[in-house]
């Protein structure tokens, strides 16, 4: 009967050394720390995604800014129309001729939507790098590890002067299982990092086309767009921008 080869990886890494070890432990904490931060972005995504949307229409079905402002929640869209507002009002009160003519009511509320913008998409992108910086090098650590646990399997055979096919496969094939760890750790980062970067780049638009609309009712007094079912609003919302001193 012939005889088949088990491998091992558990006792493989115990009796690999220190080096091998280490190795394990890296690719341990990068795994824990990339399904950490896979779950933590899925939710955020989710709640960020539905809050977002729901803050848009509630901002345009009000009757006015301030009650707009009023029915959002703390979300990105509710800070950035609150602070454009903000900005505006800080213009008007405060901006001498000099300031006036250096920097416009218009470029003053672009800028403050720029830096909302930048804040909230840095909060989007936060934890990202772990599971860019997991899906980039754990395939590489993985890799070390079976180069050194093949060089020391190797040096071992050498030694005992036993060179034959069971010999060989068995420590040659456990040290292999050091990159198997390591593309199981990248795969699903590198999955997870391109879903969160396409999730947020919608995010990001929908902010970005919502910033604009609200730059436009700011500066112009009017809406530039606004859906069929809040057309009533329109001169509500337009004489609110002018009665809070936001009009162009």
């Amino acid at each position: 009967m012939q005889h088949t080869t088990e491998f091992n990886g558990i006792a493989f890494i115990m009796e690999g050394g220190l080096v091998i070890i280490f190795v394990a432990i890296i690719l341990l904490l990068m795994s824990v720390a990339s399904w950490y931060f896979i779950a933590v972005k899925i939710v955020q995504g989710l709640k960020a995604k539905a809050v977002i949307s729901k803050d848009i229409a509630a901002f345009w079905s009000a009757n006015s800014i301030q009650a707009g402002l009023a029915q959002q929640q703390y979300s990105a869209a509710h800070i950035l129309a609150s602070h454009a507002v903000e900005a505006s009002k800080h213009h008007q009160t405060h901006a001498t001729k000099n300031l006036a003519d250096a920097c416009s009511h218009d470029e003053f509320i672009a800028r403050s939507m720029r830096r909302s913008i930048g804040q909230q998409q840095a909060r989007l992108e936060s934890g990202l790098s772990v599971l860019a910086s997991a899906g980039s090098v754990a395939p590489f650590v993985g890799l070390f590890g079976t180069v050194w646990g093949i060089y020391h399997a190797l040096a071992g055979i050498s030694a005992s002067g036993q060179a034959t096919l069971d010999k060989v496969a068995e420590p040659v094939g456990e040290a292999l299982i050091m990159t198997a760890i390591g593309l199981a750790v990248a795969i699903p980062a590198v999955l997870a990092y391109n879903a969160f970067v396409k999730a947020n780049r919608n995010c990001m638009a929908s902010l970005e086309s919502f910033a604009q609309d609200v730059h436009t009712l700011l500066t112009t007094g009017a809406a530039l767009k606004v859906k069929a079912k809040t057309v009533t609003n329109i001169h509500a919302v337009a004489a609110q921008a002018t009665a809070v001193g936001v009009s162009a």
